[in-house]
């Protein structure tokens, strides 16, 4: 008889201080789910295994900095930050496609003109996730992901399950949600 398989949660938390084990178990929890991701872009002049490489750099990253306390599950946590990092590799491949710069893969890491530059662009990208993910339900926190990489109702409603009018009104709520959290801190500010 098989033990219960541990949460990803907790497997995140022990990742987290230090049990490698953990980490490599979350990590080949969500390869085939990185790899799925990655196969839905095309990266000019480079390969699915480039986009594979920095959906997996982002997954490590998620590990790294998932917070229980946010109240919001690991795989919603995992997903966006591994969306993130494949779309953050498009829009510098496409920026070298218009600047006419050669595209390799190897230099899509020195983007940032600065260590300082890169520091605050990962911070502000970090207080957005962190928003998102303390405002707004799972549900919510995933079909505004989802909006926000370009996807229409009707594939929001495939993915999930539910039906365009639950998309629809998850989307109209987390609007509301967020338009009242940063409207609060513009306030305090």
């Amino acid at each position: 008889m098989q033990g219960r398989r541990e949460s990803d949660e907790a497997l995140a938390a022990k990742a987290q201080a230090g049990d490698n084990l953990a980490a490599e178990e979350l990590l080949n929890r969500y390869k085939s789910a990185v790899r799925a991701r990655a196969r839905q872009y095309f990266l000019a002049g480079g390969e699915t295994e480039d986009l594979v490489q920095e959906g997996m750099i982002g997954l490590y990253a998620a590990v790294s900095a998932y917070k229980k306390e946010s109240g919001k599950s690991f795989k919603n946590f995992a997903y966006l930050c591994v969306t993130r990092r494949i779309y953050d590799l498009l829009r510098a491949a496409g920026r070298r496609a218009e600047e006419g710069a050669p595209l390799d893969p190897d230099s899509f890491y020195e983007e940032a003109d600065t260590p300082e530059d890169s520091l605050i662009d990962g911070e502000s990208r970090a207080e957005l996730n962190g928003k998102l993910m303390k405002e707004l339900s799972d549900f919510e926190f995933r079909v505004t992901a989802m909006y926000l990489e370009g996807m229409r109702y009707v594939e929001i409603a495939e993915v999930t399950g539910k039906d365009i009018k639950s998309v629809d009104n998850a989307l109209a709520r987390a609007k509301k949600k967020l338009q009242k959290a940063f409207a609060d801190r513009r306030a305090r500010n």
